[in-house]
């Protein structure tokens, strides 16, 4: 039904007053006058009442704007930092920065399944059948082959339309996380009850009151207990020490430190206490270094893990060389190098991860942990500097740490007047 307006009611108020006055005028009676004025005023009175009601309400479903051309639309899906698309029956009609970095700048207007080449994804980005609910989806492989995402699917709008609104949350991180606690747990532990087994049935061996009394045996026996305890005892000390350092690696040390007296001390602990291999640690220190900004404590410790490593795996009579000189970009390089067999390429990749060990046999055999690099990578990212580890089967292996300079503060002179 139309509605009236104000000017045509006001027009229909006017014409119905001449035309009463004009009845009168030619006689007629006011029975025959009264009955259509009062239909003529309820007619305007309940086109008045709907002009006034129409006035006050929304606009319909009918009249409102598409939301895909709402001027605030694209700066919503922009205010997502995370992967965002519409997709309307199969085919993205708008998609935010975030997904055309990760799918393509030309997604937009594409089938969903070929931007989104995943077969999990396929039938669910497909479907025009409603949805009552939000569905979530793992998607590995996206991107990259290991980054690991959630998609998540949501119906928008009418069921007509057949809109969805697909997010991608990149869960890499957590699931990295959550392997690298799984397998940290299943390393350690089985780190810890090896020489705890070896213990148990050591100690069951001395029990029994007949070979107990072998003093040989006896001997033997309490020798092997005390090295299988130092090893955890190395082990728990170890995993305490990462533990800590990976608590302190967001906070970066702001010490400064005398990184050419620390080297000198280091060696010099290696030459006293290692014995003849100890005395084949050489060094060699550029004059005039300025303090690294760095930990001490930690430096130090850094220092001792290289330096060991390299006097357990190089090979007797053959040198170790430290050396601390100028590195590029204003950092100061330290290299360790030993002459030793040497680590074949498919394994320097994984140098540094906790446990992981080239000849577990022989690292176990000379007191290794497995966690030495491990916590000199920590070490070295906490203090904002550069891990690189090259090795020739044969020859060799050199780690080369670089570390930024303390940077000097300017200090302003003020003149007296």
């Amino acid at each position: 039904m139309n509605r009236l307006t104000a000017s045509q009611i006001t027009a229909s108020l006017a014409v119905l007053l001449l035309a009463t006055g004009g009845a009168l005028m030619i006689g007629a009676g006011p029975i025959d006058i009264i009955l259509p004025v009062l239909a003529g005023l309820a007619v305007l009175i309940i086109a008045a009442g709907g002009q006034s009601r129409a006035s006050g309400l929304p606009a319909t479903v009918a009249e409102t704007a598409d939301i895909v051309a709402h001027p605030d639309f694209r700066g919503l899906l922009e205010g997502i930092s995370d992967p965002l698309m519409l997709i309307e029956r199969g085919r993205i009609v708008a998609a935010n920065r975030a997904a055309q970095r990760l799918l393509g700048a030309h997604i937009e207007g594409e089938d969903a399944r070929i931007a989104i080449r995943h077969p999990a994804a396929a039938e669910r980005l497909a479907s025009q059948a409603p949805m009552a609910e939000p569905v979530m989806i793992e998607l590995v492989g996206l991107g990259t082959r290991d980054q690991r995402w959630q998609m998540r699917i949501a119906p928008v709008g009418e069921d007509g339309h057949v809109r969805r609104l697909v997010h991608l949350a990149d869960h890499s991180g957590a699931h990295a996380a959550e392997k690298m606690r799984v397998d940290f747990v299943a390393n350690a532990s089985h780190e810890l009850r090896t020489p705890l087994a070896g213990i148990l049935g050591f100690i069951e061996t001395l029990a029994d009151p007949d070979l107990g009394r072998d003093t040989e045996t006896r001997q033997r026996f309490l020798k092997i207990m005390d090295g299988e305890a130092r090893r955890m005892q190395r082990l728990i000390d170890d995993l305490i020490s990462l533990s800590r350092i990976e608590a302190e690696k967001y906070r970066v040390p702001d010490s400064a430190v005398d990184l050419s007296g620390l080297v000198a001390e280091v060696v010099g602990v290696f030459r006293t206490s290692h014995g003849t291999r100890g005395r084949e640690v050489e060094m060699e220190i550029a004059p005039d270094l300025p303090a690294v900004q760095g930990d001490r404590a930690q430096l130090s410790q850094l220092l001792h893990n290289l330096v060991g490593n390299s006097v357990k795996y190089g090979r007797a009579g053959t040198p170790i060389r430290v050396t601390l000189n100028e590195g590029p970009s204003g950092m100061t390089r330290l290299c360790v190098t030993d002459e030793g067999e040497g680590i074949g390429p498919d394994h320097l990749p994984r140098l540094t991860e906790r446990f992981y060990r080239v000849d577990s046999g022989r690292s176990r055999a000379v007191g290794g942990t497995g966690l030495g690099l491990a916590i000199v990578k920590h070490i070295v990212e906490r203090h904002r500097g550069r891990l690189d580890i090259a090795s020739v089967l044969g020859k060799g292996t050199t780690i080369t740490i670089l570390l930024p300079r303390m940077a000097v503060e300017e200090k302003t002179v003020v003149g007296k007047a």
